[in-house]
């Protein structure tokens, strides 16, 4: 559906800051390279703990970071083969959950019955990921599309963020261009338009066209002088629940979020650009010249991003009954994606627990559970 992209007052509402997610869709949980073999990390997607584990054959698996004989954490045990061994008592569970051994159980009598949830699990662009529906549902839903990710023409630049902060106001951010006033001293982009805006489902288009001056609009390949005003058309594809942006084929940034709970949000974002540079003298120095972009450059965007993300948390909470006036439709349409995705989730949980997967659908209506009010 093609929206008019007209900027005027209309009301925002609060509902988006208390919804929970849809767990149909993959949800990236950590950096792959840093989940070594016979590793544990414990990882939260929506108020679920996990425990994540690569087992010694460099196979990745996700249960429910709750042993089901005591309840305790599972992340602090070990990894045993292609097993994770509760610290507790030693009881081992594979990559499905099932207890496969009890080391002081007798070995001719039957394990008990003792499970514990496993997720669907993916690695893909050195991301780990995880779904949080059903296991059977996740072969239907595919991971976000990355093709710049095996060009070598492009440079990649992963960006770590954490946001103490609903992840709606996480994902307005990257949808509102409009607050490059925000990074002025750091010569980010000025005089925003919005030009055209579509929506469906699960998804909102956008372009803008923004102008960019400096030595950073040369370095990064905008225009061939600094010194001069350069205008560019940004294009944003929010596709639930990532996003991914472009600056008319110099620029190309995927930005995926893992919703941690109702006031915690991590993203895991790609950054390619062009460096013109020749690929003799940057592949080999690659990783250093990546690190030094983010820490002198790019870091500097989002901090000054998470600044204000926090302040705009701390403030919902303070008074949930304030309203307050957008006028960006982009931003609208966003929220009636986020706020639509959820309670397509929880009819969905109805009519299952209405029907033969009732106990699926419990445990995922669960997680979502303390946040449906508005």
């Amino acid at each position: 559906m093609e929206i008019a992209p007209i900027l005027r007052g209309q009301t925002v509402q609060n509902r988006v800051r208390e919804v929970g997610i849809n767990p149909n869709y993959w949800y990236p949980a950590t950096w792959a390279s840093e989940l070594k073999p016979s590793q544990v990390l414990p990882v939260v997607i929506w108020n679920s703990a996990i425990a994540l584990y690569r087992s010694q054959d460099g196979q990745v698996h996700a249960i429910e970071d709750a042993c089901p004989h005591k309840g305790v954490a599972l992340h602090k045990g070990k990894v045993t083969g292609e097993n994770l061994a509760c610290p507790y008592h030693g009881w081992e569970f594979n990559g499905n959950g099932i207890c496969t051994n009890i080391p002081y159980f007798p070995k001719d009598q039957k394990l008990p019955c003792a499970k514990a949830r496993s997720y669907a699990v993916r690695e893909k662009y050195n991301i780990v990921w995880i779904f949080p529906g059903a296991v059977e549902d996740s072969e239907k839903v595919e991971l976000p599309s990355v093709p710049e990710y095996d060009d070598p023409n492009w440079l990649a630049i992963p960006i770590p963020g954490e946001f103490k902060a609903h992840f709606s106001i996480c994902n307005e951010n990257t949808m509102d261009v409009f607050h490059g006033y925000l990074h002025e001293n750091l010569q980010g982009w000025f005089d925003p338009q919005l030009l055209s805006l579509k929506a469906s489902e699960e998804s909102v288009f956008a372009q803008y066209r923004v102008s960019y001056q400096g030595w950073m609009t040369k370095f990064f390949g905008f225009s061939e002088q600094g010194n001069e005003v350069t205008t560019r058309t940004v294009t944003i594809k929010y596709n639930y629940p990532h996003y991914h942006s472009s600056l008319e084929g110099m620029s190309s940034l995927y930005l995926m979020r893992q919703p941690v709970g109702a006031q915690l949000t991590k993203s895991f974002s790609l950054l390619f650009i062009k460096i013109r540079l020749p690929q003799w003298f940057v592949k080999p120095l690659q990783k250093p010249i990546t690190k030094i972009i983010w820490r002198f450059i790019l870091k500097s965007f989002l901090d000054q991003d998470t600044e204000m993300i926090e302040s705009e948390q701390r403030n919902y909470l303070a008074n949930p009954q304030r309203r307050y006036v957008e006028i960006n439709p982009a931003i609208i349409a966003l929220q009636r994606v986020i706020v639509g995705q959820y309670e397509k989730f929880v009819q969905q949980s109805k009519k299952l627990s209405n029907g033969n997967n009732g106990n699926y659908a419990s445990s995922t209506a669960r997680m979502n559970s303390n946040l449906t009010s508005s």
